[in-house]
């Protein structure tokens, strides 16, 4: 259903596992995107780990009696149905418009991600069985938990096609990287350009702590001055 998931190549995530979402912000306001953070996808735990993965994304729509049922739970067009068409690697993105009275999945759903190497899962609405969702290993950034079934609120109508989560559009195969900040979204075709300005943003701001330990002022440190820049490349030219 929806666009064919792709492959992620291995020297990206391995780049942006070094990248904080924080410096990801900067770089991509810096191209010109400022709505990139998905609001309320919430670190479900203090030590989350950075992950990086393509996007595999799923939409809700507001519940209709005929339609979010129990019964669609077997249906062809189910969560269930999605789940088995995530490849391992992937980060699964959740359109639950906001929603926070329905969990969209709970123990048993994030459990069989997990088999399957699902990196995460990241939604703007809430997750239930949270004891057990949190037993099953699977990183998951939202709003929280709730104990109603997602068909209390929510229809499930598909996957991998366009979404918003969060506030963000999502498309399917955009790269999503997590931290305990949050989830940011980095459009596919800049994956390159973008990888390679944080990676550069992360240097210069780590020479810049150097400087601030060593009692360096913020005026003309941070952001650097012509004087300042000049210091940071005649350093950086011996470490790149």
């Amino acid at each position: 259903m929806g666009v064919h998931p792709e492959p992620l190549d291995p020297k990206w995530v391995a780049l942006l596992q070094g990248v904080t979402t924080a410096t990801l912000t900067t770089v991509l306001l810096k191209k010109g995107l400022r709505n990139v953070w998905m609001r309320g996808a919430k670190a479900m735990r203090p030590d989350a780990p950075r992950l990086v993965g393509r996007a595999f994304t799923l939409r809700f729509v507001p519940a209709r009696e005929d339609l979010a049922t129990p019964a669609s739970w077997a249906s062809p067009i189910s969560t269930r149905a999605a789940i088995e068409a995530m490849p391992a690697g992937c980060i699964a993105v959740v359109d639950a418009m906001g929603v926070t009275d329905a969990g969209i999945f709970g123990d048993i759903l994030c459990a069989r991600m997990q088999k399957r190497g699902v990196g995460a899962l990241v939604t703007d609405g809430v997750v239930r069985d949270i004891e057990g969702v949190t037993g099953t290993g699977l990183p998951v950034w939202s709003q929280g938990t709730a104990s109603p079934a997602s068909v209390a609120s929510l229809t499930f109508v598909g996957w991998q096609e366009p979404i918003g989560c969060g506030g963000v559009a999502v498309m399917p195969n955009d790269v999503v990287v997590v931290d305990a900040d949050g989830a940011v979204l980095i459009p596919a075709d800049l994956l390159a350009s973008v990888c390679e300005a944080a990676v550069e943003q992360e240097r210069l701001e780590g020479w810049i702590m150097t400087q601030v330990d060593a009692g360096i002022p913020l005026p003309g440190l941070y952001p650097p001055n012509e004087e300042t820049k000049a210091r940071y490349e005649a350093w950086a030219t011996t470490v790149r």
